[in-house]
């Protein structure tokens, strides 16, 4: 049953020729709708200061998986590397290139 609605959420659009985001209800299916507008009310009562303390540890913790991931792909890679390699993850290879200068050994694949 999920792979049936991951497989849908996956379908091209028709009318934009292209892959559509699921919806919130595709993505919580299992999440009743009571337990539902409770976690609404409570993410709309919590404090913008808190929302942004919870969204910067995500961003460092998705950082650090990401880091981890490059450093078993890279293991005799620097710390500079991985950095550089980094940022093309999260900036693009162009714009990391255009930024931090090329890759080390250009050429080296992801």
């Amino acid at each position: 049953m999920l792979e049936e609605r991951t497989a849908r959420q996956l379908e091209p659009d028709a009318a934009a020729g292209k892959r559509r985001l699921p919806s919130w209800r595709e993505m919580n299916w299992d999440t009743s709708p009571e337990a539902e507008a409770i976690l609404f009310k409570l993410w709309r009562e919590t404090p913008a200061w808190r929302k942004l303390e919870m969204m910067e540890g995500l961003n460092r913790t998705a950082r650090q998986l990401a880091l981890m991931g490059l450093r078993r792909r890279f293991p005799d890679a620097s710390p500079e590397e991985l950095r550089r390699r980094l940022a093309s993850i999260t900036l693009g290879d162009e714009l990391a290139e255009r930024v931090y200068g090329p890759l080390p050994g250009k050429g080296a694949s992801f």
